[in-house]
């Protein structure tokens, strides 16, 4: 689609303040092979960046001819992606190497390891012409009902989190590859996914998890990420990425970060719903934010974000002063990581299948269950996020061709009849029942309760957070996750 982009809001500013303006924005689009026109004209005007996800990906080299056609139009254009690992990203598709997430890293506490996982990560990057990480995350999982930080945390202890953080983005800058450490000040805390509504964390300051974001910052960061959260006790009244206070006062002056701080994306119904995408985008970078994100693939939210801090700097209600200073942040960023290595030494292929390996490994794990059916229940994967469609039933087939089994990715219509059918057809074999965070998903608890009750033989395994009756814990849903875990029950390595 082709948006119109008017001249007369170029016309209205210095070529410079609005090349500026423009270095602010984070755009996503749609296509694989295409650039559209409209984002043609942002990029010619300074677009700072651009954002891929799954709906750009269909394998390795096409990704590289779009990151060149991109490139071409601009060289110092940055190029980002969400590459957290642990069926969390956009690249299995492009061969994107298999890690096992960050909660299984800190299980392991192998900080090395963890450098293994991200140079392998990074590497895979730099081969695509992809510059820019959106990961780590730096959130710690201290609040059980979190919905939506859980296995992308390092763990539940911010000590642990900080020296996996280190490693992770040290090895990222090895490659030459910008990582984003997220969300400041942190998400883990909430009970709320921003993604849907507005997220509160009630914790007084002292209790607030920002020691990893302390870590990332000395680790040399060069970007962090803002949650769409409110923090009462920094802010009552507005959420982090739109709060001077949380940005400017304690980021900037307390912390003592100098890098490129960006928005989670501005289309977060935590933002969109009670803002809009565009007094978003003017708020966020008053308060102090260098780049906003709009990932939506209508460029028109974009026109609509661009258009509104340009109007804001015609007003005076954006201070010219404050965008300038965005911009350089990120002219600093682009010219250190824009271009792609143009050689991309190897990688270790295996690191993902050991790190999950061992974060399965020592659990008292029941060995040589073959000829099972796998009951593997967990919920629809997050819509924000991309998932490889991975299941358990799967990856015990891999390695036990005699294993049957089903995925149940909701609360089915008929539980009873469904329950009924899954005894029918295990028969008098082994039955291994896998829930995925069932404190969040009552009908998880319901299903695997009804079975077990019926089969009090059968085994009970999580692919989340650890649970309560669980033998074992794959602390994710990655495939190397789903099949280090399949390996420990048919006691295949």
């Amino acid at each position: 689609m082709t948006h119109a982009d008017p001249l007369p809001a170029r016309a209205a500013l210095p070529a410079d303040l609005d090349e500026a303006a423009h270095r602010c924005l984070v755009a996503g689009f749609e296509g694989a092979t295409v650039v559209p026109d409209t984002l043609r004209r942002l990029i010619d005007r300074g677009l700072g960046g651009v954002i891929l996800f799954t709906r750009n990906i269909r394998d390795a080299d096409q990704v590289r001819r779009l990151t060149d056609t991109l490139r071409a139009i601009r060289p110092d254009l940055l190029v980002g992606i969400d590459n957290e690992g642990g069926g969390i990203g956009h690249l299995v598709t492009a061969g994107a190497p298999e890690v096992p997430g960050n909660y299984a890293l800190g299980v392991v506490d192998d900080p090395a390891l963890t450098a293994r996982c991200s140079d392998a990560l990074a590497g895979h990057l730099a081969v695509l012409g992809i510059t820019a990480s959106y990961a780590p995350v730096a959130d710690v999982q201290g609040q059980a009902g979190n919905p939506i930080v859980r296995t992308r945390a390092f763990g539940d202890d911010p000590e642990r989190v900080s020296r996996h953080l280190r490693a992770w983005i040290e090895a990222t800058e090895a490659r030459g590859i910008a990582s984003c450490a997220k969300h400041f000040p942190g998400h883990g805390g909430t009970l709320t996914d921003s993604h849907h509504e507005l997220a509160v964390d009630p914790r007084p300051y002292e209790e607030l998890d920002l020691a990893p974001f302390r870590a990332a910052i000395a680790a040399g960061v060069p970007m962090l990420m803002s949650a769409h959260v409110v923090f009462p006790a920094l802010d009552e009244d507005r959420p982090a990425t739109l709060s001077r206070r949380i940005l400017s006062d304690l980021l900037r002056f307390e912390l003592g970060f100098d890098g490129v701080l960006v928005s989670d994306a501005l289309e977060m119904k935590a933002i969109a719903d009670r803002y809009g995408e565009a007094t978003g985008a003017r708020i966020a970078l008053a308060a102090g934010a260098d780049q906003v994100i709009v990932a939506v693939p209508d460029l028109g939210v974009t026109l609509e974000c661009r258009d509104a801090v340009l109007a804001a700097l015609r007003s005076g209600a954006l201070a010219e002063g404050r965008v300038r200073e965005a911009a350089e942040r990120v002219r600093k960023l682009s010219s250190r990581y824009a271009e792609p290595s143009s050689v991309v030494g190897p990688w270790d292929a295996q690191a993902g299948l050991e790190a999950a390996r061992r974060a399965v490994g020592g659990q008292g794990v029941p060995v040589g269950v073959t000829g099972a059916y796998v009951v593997d229940l967990f919920p629809a994967p997050h819509p924000a996020l991309n998932w490889g469609g991975e299941d358990l039933p799967a990856a015990v087939r891999a390695v036990d061709p005699s294993a049957t089994g089903t995925a149940v990715t909701g609360e089915p219509a008929e539980p009873g009849a469904l329950v009924e059918v899954i005894l029918r057809r295990a028969g008098d074999g082994p039955l291994v029942v896998a829930t995925s965070d069932a404190g969040l998903y009552p009908w998880q608890v319901r299903l695997s309760e009804a079975l077990t009750a019926r089969r009090p033989d059968g085994i009970r395994v999580a692919t989340g957070l650890p649970e309560r009756d669980a033998v074992v814990c794959s602390y994710g849903r990655g495939k190397v996750n789903l099949r280090a875990l399949a390996e420990a029950l048919v006691g295949a390595r």
